[in-house]
């Protein structure tokens, strides 16, 4: 993450699981500014830190699951208001990634509070923040 006054940027990975129809989501914890929105498993990368190694490490850390083979699918940017004032610039690297069925395992503390398997038709719904709808292709440009 990098500072500019009021202003940040930052890098992120996420990664897109699928099983069957059904696409994994984990929901904002209490420690974010979007508390029980949906999002992508990942987060921001730490310094030095490899995208692919990245979207695994959150991947694990926010579901219990241990991703394999990520492959870059796409990007994502937008800007949004920070809890403690000020914006972020947010630039994110969507991977899809491959893991076994195995039980989900909620973060106990962080940015996420639950793990889920959500039907594709049913994320819009769900509350998904608008860069997942834009990373699976379900956004409505």
């Amino acid at each position: 993450m990098a500072d500019v006054g009021s202003e940040r940027w930052r890098v992120g990975a996420y990664a897109i699981c699928r099983r069957g129809d059904e696409v994994l989501l984990v929901r904002a914890s209490s420690q974010t500014t979007v508390e029980g929105s949906w999002f992508l498993p990942g987060g921001g990368l730490g310094f030095g830190e490899a995208p692919e190694a990245a979207v695994l490490r959150e991947l694990h850390e926010e579901t219990g699951l241990t991703g394999r083979t990520p492959r870059l699918v796409g990007a994502t940017s937008d800007l949004h208001d920070q809890r403690e004032g000020g914006r972020m610039f947010v630039i994110r690297l969507v991977y899809e990634v491959d893991v076994d069925d195995a039980a989900l395992v909620a973060e106990a503390v962080g940015t996420s509070d639950e793990a889920r398997w959500v039907p594709l038709d049913a994320v819009r719904a769900l509350g998904a923040t608008p860069y997942v709808l834009v990373a699976l292709g379900l956004d409505a440009k």
